[in-house]
């Protein structure tokens, strides 16, 4: 591979394209050196709870967020949360967009012994099916971005039942797909994605209906283990801090990156800005003899994880390995598709010069491989 070598000229300036952890701006980790004095505190204290109220007031400001909306904050990330959701949000039975390894895993775990068997609606990698209202349901959930497969859903509300809640899975859309929060119920997320931090810490807008459902269900006998309690993290978010320890760095980077994002001009211009760098993704792929977008329907792809598909005569993961020989990283495709593809996070860190730099260095090395 490393006989390869990518002229300096058409190297991206920053070769970290991976789908998370994402890249972290170099004034983000300015931001967490400055902030040395707090890392190893107690996170009880004044100081975290202090940055822990910053960051739910940064996510209230660009979220737009509806009156009566809150921001909760817990501690394990999006995979916790779906155990948290089966435990505390689904009173009986749910329904389900599955177009990928992420909504199928949230699947899994609202198939819980206490609740009947969840509704779902399941299409093959790299396209989106549509969720219909289903009787006896009192959870609709769908994932806003499927990271694996580079699907997006638009976010909108499901079920006119006062007890329907519509719950949506945005670890890799938050923060870089605009929507309006009040088509949700949740909207829920973890940081290290276009927030450029690191993993730990789930995230969830939650409605005055979510909000009274968590609690109405905490009433009941149903066993909910105290890591899984949504009110007990509800009920900790509203002190500004997390039922167990966070990790304060995580904070610090998701803070340093709402400010920049909230200065720059709020979810609509990251929205532009990833829309920026995956149409230029997407129209290369287009144009380009031997590469094709993997999602064939432009209505359903996504503006911040664009997958590409290459014709037979590419070894793409022999083009992935050269990209990382010459330091441009993580453009593999997601281990469990098992395509002849790469994968290219678009987050809001990414420079949309980088990302023409890099179909340039794709040229250079496809055209080197065929020679």
């Amino acid at each position: 591979m490393a006989d390869i070598t990518i002229p300096a000229e058409l190297l991206p300036a920053d070769g970290r394209f991976g789908c998370g952890p994402s890249k972290v701006r170099s004034e983000q980790l300015a931001d967490l050196a400055a902030a040395a004095r707090i890392l190893g505190t107690s996170h009880r204290q004044a100081p975290v709870k202090r940055l822990v109220g910053d960051v739910r007031a940064g996510i209230s400001e660009l979220f737009r967020l509806p009156e009566g909306y809150e921001v909760v904050l817990g501690n394990g990330g999006s995979t916790a949360f779906w155990d948290v959701a089966a435990a505390g949000l689904i009173t009986r039975r749910s329904a389900h967009l599955d177009f990928g390894e992420f909504g199928s895993k949230f699947v899994a775990s609202a198939s819980a012994p206490w609740l009947e068997t969840p509704h779902v609606v399941h299409t093959p990698g790299g396209t989106r099916g549509t969720l219909e209202l289903v009787d006896g349901v009192d959870v609709y959930a769908y994932p806003h971005n499927e990271t694996s497969t580079g699907v997006s859903a638009p976010v909108q509300r499901f079920g006119t039942a006062p007890d329907a809640l519509t719950v949506v899975d945005a670890t890799s859309a938050a923060g870089g797909i605009d929507f309006d929060v009040a088509e949700t119920d949740v909207y829920y997320f973890a940081p290290q994605k276009n927030f450029a931090g690191d993993g730990g810490l789930w995230i969830a807008l939650m409605s005055p209906a979510a909000i009274e459902r968590a609690y109405a269900i905490a009433a009941t006998d149903r066993y909910i283990p105290p890591f899984l309690s949504l009110t007990a993290a509800i009920d900790n978010s509203r002190l500004d801090q997390t039922l167990n320890t966070p990790a304060l760095s995580t904070l610090v980077l998701l803070d340093s990156q709402l400010r920049w994002m909230n200065a720059s001009g709020g979810l609509a211009w990251a929205a532009s800005r990833t829309a920026e760098s995956s149409t230029h993704l997407y129209d290369w792929a287009t144009a380009h003899a031997l590469a094709t977008p993997y999602v064939v329907d432009p209505a359903h792809r996504s503006p911040v994880v664009v997958t590409i598909d290459f014709d037979e005569s590419v070894d793409a993961a022999r083009l992935a390995a050269v990209l990382r020989a010459n330091g441009i990283v993580d453009t593999e495709p997601y281990r469990k598709l098992g395509r002849n593809q790469l994968r290219i996070a678009t987050f809001v860190a990414v420079e949309p010069d980088d990302v023409r730099q890099l179909t340039r260095s794709i040229d250079y090395v496809l055209e080197a491989l065929a020679g």
